[in-house]
């Protein structure tokens, strides 16, 4: 039995230490924000945060977070997260999503990233493609992220 901070909220689950975080969520708890994309770590579809940090829930197993906080899509844009809430509405202002699938990896990367920022900081157009570079969307919408992001940065300035 593994005890997880999810959001706020102490769970108990079962499934072996090794069982990467994602299916925790999604198979145990029934938390289907988080997606499974690539399965390898690469694609991003799958981020979470960690104590703060972006990490990929698919290759990251339980027994990683155990006494760690783990936020997930589903605290990360309500709840209070003012740069989670600034970036979800960019991201409906700037119609971001076409599919949708990756978009919940592509909001937990962005607020990562916008949290890492010293307060009022506007990032240029290259900075937050670097930063949003490990998160593929297979519809294409890297113009409207980048300008989300951006907006999003603006907001919180």
């Amino acid at each position: 039995m593994s005890t997880l901070n999810i959001n706020g909220k102490t769970h108990q689950v079962d499934p072996d230490p090794g069982t990467p975080i994602l299916w925790a969520l999604r198979d145990t708890l029934g938390m289907t924000g988080t997606k499974f994309g690539c399965g390898v770590g690469i694609c991003g579809a799958c981020v979470v945060h960690v104590d703060g940090e972006p990490i990929r829930s698919c290759v990251t197993p339980i027994s990683a977070a155990a006494g760690k906080k783990i936020i997930t899509i589903e605290a990360a844009t309500t709840g209070g997260d003012r740069v989670g809430s600034a970036v979800h509405a960019a991201w409906v202002k700037h119609d971001v999503a076409q599919c949708g699938y990756c978009q919940s990896g592509q909001i937990m990367t962005a607020t990562a990233f916008l949290k890492s920022l010293p307060r009022g900081k506007q990032p240029k157009g290259a900075e937050i493609d670097a930063a949003m570079a490990n998160n593929i969307c297979r519809c294409g919408t890297y113009a409207r992220i980048r300008a989300a992001v951006a907006d999003a940065a603006k907001a919180l300035a």
